[in-house]
């Protein structure tokens, strides 16, 4: 079969772990361990977030003021090369030494008319209370929101509408390569008015881009791996549900936040419509069964 994982962020760095470069190394191993089963008898795809990274990398940028800061897609081109490496070397520690492995630091298009560009909502970088962030907000320009019992920086995050990358990331999984991809929703690019093109200074959302990336590889299975056991009914209350196995006109029976699950749950129904295939939400932990749709929510045809 031809599995693509997306690691969620929040898998990869969870909330209120320090943001060292230890810490996410560990829980890129623990990562590693959970994924290489899948690797063993089918062709697979991981892809991966960087919400807390490429944020971090924003504010270590902005510390040094003899330069402009760098434009978030040079941050996003940063982080993806800089987690895939990690992933990459972990997934090679645990798989046979002769099973290859390669990470392809991938663009991904935007369109400069997408709506998204004037709402900015997708949460970048660390946790901060509410005093701290209005801070950040008055001094840096920022926009900030609510998530979860912190609030964070918020940016634009328009919907993915090309891989650049997608024929070579094919080539090598026909070879039995191993490929980590589209990492922190990939590289946000555009067309300019003349033709050219160029960065967008926005985070492209990783579950959308994983999901585009699922649909464009023809892939059996899409899994989500995060830092909850699936998709919750009542999130929060006292009457939470997790659900299991449903379609996705059932699932979008439920609200779900636009900054968390809601892009999750939008890219799982989307890919099981377009492909008639199985897609799954679940904690990392438990990826072989989620690709086995035996645990977390799965979404079925």
């Amino acid at each position: 079969m031809r599995i693509v994982v997306a690691l969620g962020g929040n898998a990869l760095l969870k909330r209120g772990q320090p943001m060292t470069a230890e810490q996410q190394r560990e829980n890129v191993r623990t990562a590693a361990l959970s994924l290489a089963p899948l690797a063993e008898d089918n062709e697979l795809v991981v892809s991966h977030g960087n919400g807390p990274q490429v944020g971090l990398l924003a504010l270590q940028a902005e510390s040094y003021e003899q330069v402009e800061p760098y434009p978030l897609d040079v941050l996003g081109a940063q982080s993806e090369g800089m987690i895939g490496y990690v992933i990459e070397q972990e997934l090679g520690n645990v798989l046979p030494e002769e099973r290859p492995i390669a990470t392809v630091l991938t663009m991904v298009e935007v369109e400069p008319s997408d709506e998204a560009f004037g709402h900015p909502r997708k949460p970048i970088g660390p946790g901060y209370q509410r005093a701290e962030a209005e801070r950040m907000r008055a001094e840096r320009g920022w926009s900030v929101a609510k998530d979860g019992e912190v609030w964070r920086r918020v940016v634009a995050s328009p919907l993915p509408v090309r891989i650049f990358e997608i024929r070579p990331i094919r080539w090598l999984l026909e070879r039995g390569v191993v490929v980590i991809c589209a990492g922190g929703g990939g590289v946000p690019t555009m067309f300019a008015d003349d033709g050219s093109l160029v960065g967008a200074e926005v985070v492209v959302d990783k579950d959308r881009a994983s999901g585009l990336l699922a649909l464009e590889l023809s892939a059996d299975v899409f899994v989500m791996a995060t830092d909850v056991d699936g998709v919750y009914a009542g999130w929060g209350g006292p009457d939470a549900e997790r659900l299991g196995r449903v379609t996705p006109d059932e699932l979008r029976a439920y609200d779900f936040e636009t900054g968390s699950m809601g892009p999750k749950v939008e890219a799982a129904c989307a890919f099981v419509e377009r492909t008639g295939g199985l897609a799954a939400i679940g904690a990392l932990e438990d990826v072989c069964g989620l690709a086995a749709g035996e645990v977390g929510t799965v979404v079925v045809p």
